[in-house]
């Protein structure tokens, strides 16, 4: 008898679920949360060092669409860039776990410095040379891969019914400045990093290029970076809220700042983006909030940031602040599948003139090379190699009703997300850059003529030409 009831219950309450389900309105747009652990394991690889000690655990998020055509992905990942056959393995990967294509597929990194790199295509280049796994730990990537894969699809159990969206924004005081201060002759006079406490091997690079350009990063230079303004930044973080009436179900977030405060020694954080994302979620009763980095190639803390323990925690203070306060001004609008559209960009971004395949391929195969030098130049013909296989950059716009969200490839400058929003004054424009890692930096056409750490040769891959194909594209995207 017991059984039976149990068995009755158990039919009642599937029922019941199904009832609800099949009282939902036709086309009515659903949304489901994901994540699973992104931290590597100690002695593998990160950005500058081996992982030596986890600060805080790393992870990939995101949510899933459903009801406005097939599933549409956005995953944000607490590393340092995903790139080229990485980035390809994350899509597909992500795309066959919740049965959509990979076109309507996005993945950003934030860009935390001591994280995990991911790039297939480079890491098959360095294979025959006996290079392999130096940049990052392959058996634990792929499985991270996976993990994330089978959390999205789990959560397509538990997906929710959406009815608004909540739109908010505020600003976020003395994080975010230029790194680029130019001088009366339109040229980068002064390079402002991260922090004023640079790491050395940040250090010796940017110095190559100062000294080039007739000066060294020296105290007075130092002193003249902290005294000049913030320059060009977007100081806003926009938030969205998905509600199911008065309920929210998940907050996404948007923002434009490099996040480091210190890093180079291996030691494994989220930075002070991920701590300040923890507070907002814990502060919000456990909602989660899945946070993507803005342009940002030219943006970071240095300003305000004198590289010590004690500033991350500023900065994740101020970070969480900004965060209260957009979810503060949060204004809720009716939001149905019919309001959704996916939009789809494929470009290619033009390779820089200094790159050339068999010199490149020369390097790799030189045993006489450093072994950075041949990791460097595996990673800059992963790019140029897909470029000559014109295989697209594909640039994505999710419109929800009056709000568009922008995904972009790359360390793109501050301006691109500026400009986007300019081509809709009247609506909410929200960007994610750091998705295909392969570009590095992406500048502006004049940015390539004005000097730079960012825009020299080690650094960005791209053509000044670069800003004519995407800002058409964005403008595609926007219409």
């Amino acid at each position: 008898m017991l059984r039976c009831a149990i068995v009755f219950l158990t039919l009642v309450l599937c029922r019941t679920t199904l009832s609800a389900e099949e009282n939902l309105p036709a086309g009515a747009l659903r949304i489901s949360v994901f994540q699973a652990d992104a931290t590597p394991p100690l002695g593998t690889p990160v950005a500058y060092a081996p992982a030596r000690k986890i600060e805080d655990p790393l992870t990939a998020r995101g949510v899933v669409l459903l009801g406005a055509g097939r599933p549409i992905v956005l995953c944000s990942v607490d590393w340092i860039g995903i790139a080229n056959g990485g980035h390809d393995a994350w899509r597909e990967s992500l795309a066959q776990a919740v049965g959509t294509s990979v076109d309507r597929v996005a993945v950003h990194v934030l860009h935390q410095h001591d994280a995990v790199r991911c790039d297939f295509t480079s890491e098959e280049l360095l294979a025959p040379y006996g290079l392999e796994g130096r940049r990052f730990d392959v058996p634990f990537v792929r499985k991270t891969i996976a993990n994330a894969a089978a959390a999205a699809k789990a959560s397509l159990e538990k997906a929710q019914s959406v009815t608004h969206l909540g739109v908010g924004q505020a600003p976020v005081e003395k994080v975010a400045s230029n790194r680029r201060i130019l001088g009366p002759d339109g040229r980068v006079a002064i390079a402002r990093s991260s922090s004023y406490r640079i790491p050395e091997p940040i250090l010796s690079r940017l110095n190559a290029e100062a000294r080039r350009q007739g000066y060294e990063l020296s105290a007075s230079r130092v002193k003249e970076a902290l005294a000049a303004p913030e320059g060009v930044i977007d100081p806003l973080l926009r938030m969205l809220t998905f509600f199911q009436d008065d309920r929210p179900i998940v907050s996404l977030s948007y923002y434009a700042t490099h996040p480091q405060s210190y890093f180079g020694k291996g030691d494994v954080t989220s930075e002070f983006v991920g701590l300040a994302r923890a507070e907002h979620e814990k502060s919000r009763g456990g909602l989660t909030l899945v946070h993507f980095n803005g342009a940002s190639g030219n943006v970071a803390a240095g300003k305000y940031n004198d590289g010590t323990p004690e500033m991350r925690v500023t900065l994740t203070r101020r970070m969480a602040e900004g965060m209260k306060r957009a979810w503060g001004s949060t204004k809720k609008i009716p939001l149905t599948a019919a309001d959704c559209e996916w939009r789809v960009q494929p470009v290619q971004l033009p390779v820089a003139m200094h790159l050339d395949a068999e010199k490149l391929r020369a390097t790799l195969e030189n045993p006489e090379a450093t072994p950075s030098d041949r990791l460097t130049a595996a990673g800059k013909l992963a790019f140029v190699l897909r470029r000559k296989q014109n295989i697209p950059v594909e640039l994505s716009c999710l419109k929800l009703g009056s709000v568009y969200i922008l995904h972009m490839p790359g360390e793109l400058f501050v301006e691109y997300q500026l400009a986007a929003q300019k081509m809709r004054p009247d609506d909410t424009v929200c960007m994610a850059a750091y998705g295909d890692y392969g570009s590095g930096y992406i500048g502006t056409e004049i940015a390539y003529s004005q000097g730079g750490y960012e825009t020299q040769p080690s650094s960005s891959n791209t053509a000044p030409q670069v800003e004519r194909v995407l800002m058409d594209g964005m403008r595609a995207l926007l219409k």
